[in-house]
């Protein structure tokens, strides 16, 4: 008996002490140093919500800045504005597209636009009156250009403008997106600019865009545009989290097409090809051909003969036309023009502006005393090994993976719940708060036909 009253004991406090957790759970949300009732995000086509090569409503929906203020109303945020887009719209990429969406093609699941074009009125309708907006996120944008007055400014001529920013600034010959932000005299702000620094270069293979520079006058240089930033963002005293970039070889657009993706079934061909490229193999600028995998043949002007057999860590993108792979003799026959392709000099450059970039950023999260997301490791994370979230196993795997939209850059729905909850574990530490993380069990990834 003396026994049973001990276990009967026992059961209770366990009881008392689970109650007593719960009860401290729930006190314990809180905005602990900042204060989140203005929340302001600025950054480029990851703020904004574009996914699957376009901006359209309901990638907007689960942007990962209107995932955290959901989650910041609950200790004290305020109402966060978009610049939405309509809800039936096919939405719209920066050239013009539509959406893209998972179709059955000659039997094989493929990625296709919704439909022939883009809704173009999304670039001639202006939102402006809507706002002003909390998610300052404008496709397209870079360090520098979020700076410029007269972004979405039309007189600039085509090119020089953006009109993804024209849409839903009041004032498109004037504002600009730190100017309109600024505006809002936000007590909260995240920054999560970087990315189309490097990107315009590396999605086009180099052959297109340029690397930001690092020094140079605000507009110009990376450093000076980045100090302008947080320091308008803080001048009236308002915390915030500032996110840093990842490698381009997290995203599946830069990996999914293996380099030797040039596979042989016979070996006639591999003979064929040997005859055909005698010469460099001998110069050691092509292997010798055998059945199976072997490098694609690329074109290289840095080599007398103007292309070479690709070498292991080069990259083909994803925007390589796959019917010519498969069809058309490239990569074996005729070399993959450079626009598609990024060498070991390339990638080496984009790796030393990348991280330039965010050692500026973390440096400038330590002086300003600001909140310092790590997206580059966190990704990384995701890349490498996965991550859970509820039972399911997140990774960058193209279609598959689950983390990257059709475009193979951009996020999924259950991606930006997982990197919203990255801003929100930073936020937490940095200033003593307890603002919930998001759930992901709602949330999807690529959705299948």
């Amino acid at each position: 008996m003396k026994s049973s009253n001990l276990f009967i004991s026992a059961i209770t406090l366990a009881a008392l002490s689970f109650a007593s957790c719960k009860k401290d759970a729930k006190t314990k949300v809180s905005a602990g140093d900042a204060d989140f009732s203005k929340y302001v995000a600025i950054g480029n086509s990851l703020t904004a919500g574009y996914a699957d090569n376009a901006l359209y409503y309901d990638g907007q929906m689960v942007s990962y800045p209107n995932l955290i203020a959901q989650q910041l109303k609950q200790v004290g945020g305020g109402e966060f504005r978009q610049p939405l887009v309509d809800a039936a719209s096919v939405g719209v990429g920066s050239s013009g597209n539509a959406r893209l969406v998972l179709s059955v093609v000659n039997g094989a699941l493929t990625p296709r636009p919704v439909a022939a074009s883009g809704d173009l009125s999304i670039f001639t309708t202006s939102v402006a009156a809507q706002g002003s907006f909390n998610n300052m996120g404008v496709p397209g944008a870079k360090v520098t250009t979020a700076v410029f007055p007269g972004y979405g400014n039309p007189a600039n001529g085509l090119g020089n403008y953006n009109p993804f920013f024209t849409r839903m600034t009041t004032s498109p010959a004037t504002a600009s997106m730190l100017s309109d932000a600024a505006a809002q005299k936000p007590s909260f702000f995240t920054v999560f600019l970087g990315n189309n620094d490097v990107l315009g270069y590396a999605s086009t293979g180099g052959a297109g865009g340029t690397i930001t520079p690092m020094e140079g006058s605000a507009g110009i240089g990376f450093s000076a545009s980045y100090d302008a930033i947080v320091t308008t963002l803080t001048a009236n005293g308002a915390k915030g989290a500032l996110a840093n970039i990842a490698d381009v070889t997290t995203a599946p657009f830069f990996t999914t097409i293996p380099y030797n993706g040039l596979v042989l079934t016979a070996q006639a061909q591999a003979d064929a090809l040997n005859t055909a490229y005698a010469q460099l193999i001998t110069a050691g600028l092509v292997s010798t051909f055998k059945v199976g995998a072997n490098g694609f043949i690329i074109a290289d002007a840095a080599v007398p003969s103007g292309f070479r057999q690709m070498r292991a860590g080069e990259l083909v993108l994803l925007s390589t036309p796959q019917d010519s792979l498969k069809t058309g003799g490239w990569g074996s026959t005729k070399p993959i023009a450079n626009q598609y392709i990024l060498t070991a000099t390339e990638l080496g450059l984009i790796r030393t502006a990348t991280s330039n970039f965010n050692q500026k950023i973390r440096s400038v999260a330590e002086v300003k005393g600001l909140a310092y997301v790590d997206v580059s490791g966190f990704l990384q994370e995701v890349k490498d090994h996965g991550v859970e979230a509820k039972g399911r196993k997140i990774t960058t795997t193209f279609v598959t993976g689950g983390a990257f939209s059709l475009d193979g850059i951009h996020l999924t729905p259950v991606g930006n719940v997982l990197l919203a909850n990255e801003f929100i574990k930073a936020i937490n530490q940095k200033y003593n708060a307890f603002v919930p993380l998001v759930d992901p069990s709602g949330y999807g990834g690529v959705k299948f036909p």
